[in-house]
Parts: C-alpha cells; structure tokens; sequence
C-alpha cells in the first residue's frame, strides 16, 4: 500500500492511497469468510462451505462491494496510523479507479487532531494573592450564626430594622413579571442586605397585612445581566412581623455554636474557615489565570468537528440552566440582544466552546511534553473517594465501576495534575 498525505489546512489532511493486488486479495478472502456464513450450495452443509465454491455461488457484484469495503477499512486505517495522524471524524472516500482483483485508489479527506505549539509555559505572569480577612467580615458571619439562634415573636407592631417579615412578592419588569423575581412566605430579616439596595429599606415602618409596590433599579454589576441597571417594581405583601432577639456575644453563645470556651475562639475558627475558602477561590482563579495565559500564548487550531461538538455541549447545558430558572433559549437570547440563534452562536456560545476546546488541547499537549501521567493507585483512590460521598447510592456506587466513567475520571485527574505543576512551574509559595 503507499499513501500520501496532503494537510489542507491545520485541521483537515487528504490521503491518497493506492491499495496493491496482494492486499485486494486479502481483502477478498476476508469478503469470501464472511459470505460463506450464508452462502447455501447444495451437498454443503451452510456455514461449510469452501471459499473457492463460495466465489463460485455468490453474486459477483455483492462479492466485490464486500471485497472494496474490507479494503477501505484496513487501508484507511492504516494509512492514518502510519502516518502518525489522529482522525477526528469518519474519512470521507472517494474513489478514483478500482479494477477488482487488481487496483484500488482512492481519496480518504478528514479532519484531524491539530499541531499544538506551546508556548514558554515556564514563563507565565503569574502572582498568587494574599488572602486576609476583616474583622467586618467575622462579625457578619457571628451575625448569621446569632440570627440563626434568635428568639423570633409575633408583633403586630410595623417593622423595625433587625425585624423578620414574611412575605409575598411579585417583580416586574415593564409590567410583565420576570423570572426568579418572585416569592411566597418568604422570611426576609431586614438589614441583612440580602435583597437590592431599597428592597429591605422599603419595608420598615410596614405591618402585618400591609401591601406596597416598590420601585427600584437593579445595580448595573448585577449577575444577571439581563436584570442589570433594569428599572422593576415589586409588588409585595407583609404576611407577618417578628421581632428578634438576637443572643449576647458571650462565652455561653459560643459554647452554644458549637466546641468553644470563648468567643475567642468561636472568632479565630470562623477566621480560618473564611481564609480557607477564600484561599480555595484564589487557588481557583490562579489555575483559571495559568490555563487562559498557556492558551494564549500558544498556537492551537480549532478542528471543525470538535467546536461542533462542543456547541451542542453549550447549547444543552444552556437550556438545561435557562429552565431552572424559568426561561426559554430564545427568551435569554431576547433579553442579551442576540436578534437570532446564529447571532448567538456566533458572539458568545463559539467563544466560549473555542476557548474550552484550545485549553484541553494545551493541557493535553503538556502533559505529554512534561511527561505528567495519573497512575492507577491515584485514579483507585479517587474513585474511592466518589464512591464514599455516594455512599447512599447503590447505584451511583455502581456506576464508578464503570470502564467510560473511570476513563473520564482519569481524564479529570489527568487534567488537574497538569495545571497543578503548570502553575508550580510559575509561582512560588
């Protein structure tokens, strides 16, 4: 067999292939075994008869479409492998002379994994943050846990500022309600911030049965930007007041929350469960920050075939969030300004599936280039751990014993070790 491979682009390669007689006979013989399993001739039982009987019996076009598929397969993917290419679709054949028994070439066009140049990964611009924590912070967290302990009662009295009401409420916006803006006996403790700025404001000095409709407009640094800087109206409904008294912040508060002999170090324990998650968030980000600075300095291709999967994956994921919270693809795409799919498509959902395509195939490259590897006893033990916080789940047990899920948690494993040492390599503690 000889081959010649054309790259046509740095995603798509044409071979050219010319398949021998000796290999067309091969081909035959494999044709023939597998005719002969249905192939009846008279004075041989089915299944038995000899494969020169065979080529005798079976219809001669049938014989050589067979002969031509065996062919293909075993040229195609030889062709591929011995020239050290990674197909990521089915080749797309086209035939240019085939004389049965003697000559086949032909045209396999696919695209294929990509060259990934790397960059200088050993000097990325990378600065791990220093975490601290305010004494504001502390409080606000003593502040929940107190209210969380509070005497809650009854009042007929209008609210006051550290009051629990109970309400009802409706947002909307242009008058039509809009999604995740509504609520029912809901308990809102007011002064905790947790409503937009006016919300909990807007309350005070109301009482029980009470009904009003505040105006108010959401930050422009809103998380949902299809909310954000928007003018809304509530419409709400106080269906109760408490009055709360919160505890004392003493040694018997803290005995209360949980091992502690003072408040001292009810403090110094919420001190470091803050500084561990913020730590956790700021290792995230560096990780984040490391990948995006790898990929672009790098040069990676995007393979058609791979942004397409990845799109469906987006497109599936988006809509599968949109209706847990009440929206349809077409009513977000409404609401950010999108005037079709396409135009979707195109400004966010390709950036985004281009991104996520060029980082696994730069961490997939490095992995290769620094030797990183995840052994069995690290891939064991982290199907170990899966399999403990499902422990209540037989099934879910089950299924990490499963060959295609193990491979996607080596993957996963894989692919945090390499951005783990990516960012040892740039930063030191």
């Amino acid at each position: 067999m000889k081959t010649s491979i054309k790259h046509l682009s740095d995603t798509k390669v044409l071979a050219t292939i010319t398949v021998d007689p000796a290999e067309l006979g091969a081909a035959r013989q494999v044709a023939l075994r597998k005719l002969a399993k249905t192939t009846r001739v008279d004075g041989f039982r089915k299944g038995h008869v000899p494969l020169e009987v065979v080529a005798k019996h079976v219809d001669q076009a049938v014989l050589a479409e067979e002969v031509l598929n065996n062919a293909l397969s075993k040229a195609v993917a030889e062709a591929f492998t011995e020239s050290d290419v990674q197909v990521l679709e089915r080749p797309q054949v086209e035939i240019k002379k085939y004389v049965p028994d003697s000559e086949l070439e032909f045209t396999a066009e696919a695209q294929v994994m990509p060259k990934i140049t790397l960059g200088d990964y050993k000097k990325l611009n990378l600065k791990r943050m220093k975490v601290s924590v305010s004494k504001d912070e502390i409080e606000e967290i003593l502040g929940r846990v107190a209210s969380n302990l509070a005497d809650k009662t009854d009042t007929d009295e209008t609210a006051q500022d550290g009051d629990e009401v109970t309400i009802d409420f409706i947002g909307k916006k242009d008058g039509v309600a809009f999604p995740g803006g509504t609520g029912n006996d809901y308990p809102l403790i007011l002064g905790s911030k947790s409503f937009i700025p006016g919300f909990e404001e807007a309350l005070v000095g109301l009482k029980k049965g009470d009904k009003k409709d505040i105006t108010l407009t959401f930050p422009t640094e809103y998380h949902a930007k299809e909310l954000a800087g928007q003018d809304v109206v509530f419409e709400t409904t106080i269906k109760g007041v408490k009055r709360v008294t919160r505890p004392e912040y003493n040694d018997e508060f803290a005995a209360k929350v949980g091992p502690f002999t003072s408040m001292e170090d009810l403090r110094e324990d919420i001190k470091k469960e803050i500084t561990a998650q913020k730590q956790r968030e700021a290792d995230d980000k560096l990780r984040d920050e490391a990948v995006k600075q790898l990929v672009d300095s790098s040069e990676v291709p995007v393979p058609e075939v791979l942004r397409e999967d990845q799109l469906k994956s987006i497109e599936r994921d988006m809509v599968q969030n949109l209706t847990g919270r009440g929206l349809s693809l077409e009513e977000y795409m409404k609401q950010k300004g999108f005037k079709d799919k396409d135009e979707w498509l195109e400004k966010e959902a390709k950036p985004d599936a281009d991104q996520r395509i060029k980082s696994g195939l730069v961490l997939a490259e490095l992995s290769k280039v620094e030797n990183i590897t995840a052994s069995q006893d690290e891939l064991t033990e982290r199907i170990n751990v899966f399999k403990q916080q499902y422990s209540n789940s037989p099934d879910m047990v089950k299924r990490f014993d499963e060959p295609e899920v193990q491979h996607e948690i080596a993957n996963r494993l894989l692919t945090e070790k390499t951005i783990d040492h990516l960012v040892a390599l740039n930063t030191t503690r």
